[in-house]
């Protein structure tokens, strides 16, 4: 008896806040942000082989992995102090993507890319170099359940 008075309480209460404030109130106590699917998503992409194949002359990488409650894409990557050219960079993850499975998405002629794609966890990922910037040399994977282009 005393846990179904529980229960209704909270529905009155949830119902008040939903009719004083409206739908967001709903949508951010019950659906906003990452669950439990974007974490697994997070962790695949975290685990794959190519974050862990760092350009020669880079240091030890400090991985880092999340989520954006906003728009629910997920990322991962690992970032390394790193001194030499972009151009040795590129040249080695030209290479090392291709070795794990990801294409390049340029078009014949352009500049070497920067960006790739890979499918993994049931939808498309995006590998993507930044840097040199300051000594720091960025490796990141971008997904989203929506299939959003992030390159």
């Amino acid at each position: 008896m005393r846990g179904q008075r529980v229960g209704m309480l909270l529905s009155g209460l949830v119902a008040v806040a939903v009719a004083m404030f409206g739908v967001p109130v709903g949508y951010f106590v019950f659906v906003y942000g990452c669950g439990k699917q974007e974490d697994r998503l997070a962790e695949t992409i975290a685990g794959d082989p190519v974050l862990a194949d760092g350009p020669a002359g880079a240091g030890e990488g400090t991985p880092y992995q999340g989520c954006d409650d906003d728009d629910l894409f997920v990322y991962a990557g690992k970032d390394y102090p790193y001194g030499a050219s972009r151009q040795g960079a590129l040249a080695h993850y030209q290479e090392s993507a291709r070795a794990h499975g990801w294409r390049p998405r340029t078009a014949p002629g352009e500049a070497p890319a920067d960006c790739f794609t890979k499918r993994i966890g049931g939808t498309t990922a995006y590998l993507t170099l930044e840097g040199p910037d300051d000594g720091a040399l960025r490796m990141e994977i971008v997904a989203d359940r929506a299939d959003s282009d992030w390159c």
